[in-house]
């Protein structure tokens, strides 16, 4: 029988013979066509095809993986979702062949194999189709790079600036925890830094060249964490895509996932994120396969989890397992003699206005920065001298320019608070509720929401707003 004649080496030819009639057809339309078994290993491919592919025999590919062959080929995807592609665009070499791939099943629904035609070799006659296709396939590879740059750290150990002992000790601790593989547990208050270090243990680590996928838990929807994290299989719900949407775990595999305020996940699906920890597998919703996934987890919060842990607020098995290699971020009030480093790298980063020189704090502002309680740590102090460089008329910040952006206490703000605007006044109040609100609930941001009688989504745009989320 000649091989343009359809026998290929299919278990459970029974339905290979149903097949015979419904895809005549295709064959007679086609300009080549190839079959593959349930491991997308070649069986049988028709003379057409060898042709196409600059073969000399077939038995040059039968029994080899189709992607050593045709190395664009989609026939192992159709085998793995047991869906058909009915209609494609496919590159091999400089040509583009429009084909159709579909799966072959048994009586019982197993897939057995797929078949795969082609339909055209010559798409000269869909050159504005194809031109479109290769624009959208360019657009697609540039976005995909830009969007695998964002996902690179930006920081390593250098920008953590400090020359305090707790500071340095900290890096020292930080750089030995970086080359293990074990999860990383940053406690620290709002402010201090604790994903700048996450992104500069990235860098120090081996999976350097892997994604850093960063996500708030205070951020995301209680009712999305699912989703947003283990990814969404096709038609998993009413209004889900026709594809799947892979969640934070799979597209940080072989790199790292940092949890900011790891305290405000939800108990409903720390079971589920044990689960990844331990067993390294996801699985997606709406899907019954579970799909291995390589992640470093560095999780981070400003609350007292142990404080959680024992109130049943947090699970104690994630706790310890989350707490293996623990850091602990001192605030900025504990290290006093690092704010003129800190403030002299962040007025570097500010730009300046046409004519000045290089901005610099005068020995009074110094003072004042020193003795400030900085609640909001590192992130107020920026927002302090951004506003100061802000509403300066020269490079010189003085104490007084300096003393308008620092948060006081209640007592002290209701008489600074004299002669400034109404919607100022309130500005502060709000902000001053906001942060006692924390610090009450010891950084647990849904226990300040109830404090404050708003929503948790609300809470973490107000922190926002005025530079604390974190």
């Amino acid at each position: 029988m000649d091989r343009d004649d359809f026998t290929p080496a299919f278990p459970g030819g029974d339905a290979m013979d149903r097949l015979r009639d419904a895809m005549a057809l295709f064959w007679t339309m086609s300009e080549g066509s190839v079959a593959v078994d349930r491991d997308a290993r070649i069986t049988w491919i028709n003379d057409k095809y060898c042709r196409l592919l600059g073969l000399a025999d077939a038995s040059d590919a039968i029994g080899r993986p189709v992607e050593e062959i045709i190395p664009e080929s989609k026939m192992r995807q159709v085998v793995d979702s047991g869906r058909p592609i009915l209609l494609d665009l496919m590159r091999f070499g400089e040509r583009h062949f429009v084909v159709c791939r579909l799966p072959i099943k048994d009586a019982g629904g197993h897939v057995e194999g797929a078949l795969g035609f082609v339909f055209y070799d010559r798409v000269d006659y869909l050159r504005p189709i194809l031109d479109r296709f290769l624009a959208l396939e360019a657009q697609l590879d540039k976005t995909q790079t830009a969007l695998a740059r964002e996902r690179r750290a930006r920081y390593s150990l250098s920008n953590f600036v400090g020359i305090s002992p707790e500071i340095v000790e900290l890096k020292a601790k930080a750089r030995r925890f970086a080359v293990r593989e074990g999860p990383v547990l940053i406690l620290g208050e709002t402010g201090v830094g604790k994903e700048l270090l996450a992104q500069a243990m990235h860098v120090a680590s081996q999976r350097t060249s892997g994604p850093f996928v960063a996500v708030n838990m205070a951020a995301v929807p209680e009712t999305l964490l699912e989703s947003e994290f283990f990814g969404v299989a096709p038609g998993a719900f009413t209004g889900a895509e026709r594809r799947p949407r892979p969640g934070k775990f799979e597209i940080a595999d072989k790199g790292t996932l940092f949890l900011d305020e790891i305290g405000d996940m939800p108990l409903a699906i720390q079971a589920k994120f044990l689960r990844v920890l331990q067993e390294g597998e996801i699985e997606p919703l709406g899907s019954n396969q579970l799909k291995r996934v390589d992640v470093r987890i560095i999780a981070a919060t400003s609350q007292d989890l142990e404080s959680k842990v024992k109130s049943g607020d947090f699970r104690a098995d994630l706790y310890y397992r989350l707490a293996v290699l623990p850091l602990r971020v001192p605030p900025l009030r504990a290290r006093a003699q690092d704010i003129p480093a800190l403030a002299e790298r962040i007025l570097d980063e500010i730009p300046k206005e046409p004519g000045f020189g290089n901005w610099f704090l005068t020995e009074e502002a110094l003072d004042l920065l020193r003795r400030h309680g900085w609640p909001g740590n590192v992130r107020e102090l920026r927002n302090v001298l951004e506003r100061a460089t802000a509403l300066s008329d020269s490079e010189a910040l003085d104490a007084e320019i300096i003393a308008g952006g620092l948060s006081f206490s209640p007592e002290q703000r209701a008489e600074d608070d004299v002669g400034f605007t109404l919607s100022d006044v309130v500005a502060r109040a709000e902000q001053s509720a906001i942060l006692r609100a924390v610090a009450m609930s010891g950084g647990d941001k849904t226990k300040a929401a109830k404090l404050l009688g708003v929503s948790r989504s609300q809470l973490y745009a107000k922190l926002k707003a005025f530079g604390s989320e974190a």
